[in-house]
């Protein structure tokens, strides 16, 4: 008689391959796809988001913040805490937060308390390495808005220019940029357009 394979095997086989993205130099798996997977193979799985004592889905010590999320699987649970962190994966000032970073995070847990079953657990895997190979800002914060301005008014003056580098990074519309490009990836684009833009000027005065 074969063998029941258990609640970790089950999902641990599932290929995550081809649900997968890339923020930057992590990947990241659909938060949605990975409830539909579970709920097809464990219909009665569910999931907690916690509450503090004043009823926020969040955890705060005065300066940072965190999430705690949970799913249930025939009986067990797995606790997935998460902070409230932008897209460099670093905390997010306890003053800056948004209610789109928590409901961010909320998602980015469930995600990992899903993987905590099996399911995708391998994308994980090296999370938490140091990426040796960053740029290193003395104010990356400052040096974001300093990129931000400059492609804001490129956008402006440009925007023919602009909209093949945003298409390329799977970008629509000029919000999205600091939720999914890092800022080396942000250099780049900038690069990129420029000198697009100052071909097209060359090209223009030698005519």
């Amino acid at each position: 008689m074969e063998e029941k394979k258990s609640v970790f095997d089950v999902l641990n086989d599932i290929n995550v391959n081809d649900k997968t993205e890339k923020k930057g130099k992590l990947t990241y798996l659909s938060w949605a796809w990975a409830w539909g997977q579970l709920k097809k193979n464990y219909p009665t799985a569910n999931y907690k988001v916690y509450e503090n004592a004043d009823g926020w889905n969040y955890f705060t010590d005065g300066r940072t913040a965190w999430v705690k999320v949970e799913v249930m699987i025939n009986g067990l649970g797995h606790i997935e805490y998460l902070p409230v962190m932008d897209n460099y994966n670093r905390s997010i000032p306890l003053d800056k937060i948004t209610s789109f970073n928590v409901n961010t995070s909320i998602q980015r847990a469930l995600t990992k308390a899903i993987a905590r079953h099996g399911l995708g657990l391998y994308i994980y895997a090296g999370e938490d390495l140091p990426e040796v190979d960053k740029p290193v800002y003395a104010n990356e914060e400052i040096e974001q808005k300093k990129y931000r301005s400059w492609i804001d008014g490129y956008f402006a003056n440009h925007k023919k220019q602009l909209d093949p580098f945003l298409k390329k990074y799977g970008i629509k519309y000029l919000d999205e940029l600091d939720e999914k490009l890092s800022l080396q990836e942000i250099d780049e684009l900038l690069t990129n357009m420029k000198a697009v833009v100052e071909k097209e000027k060359a090209d223009v005065g030698s005519n």
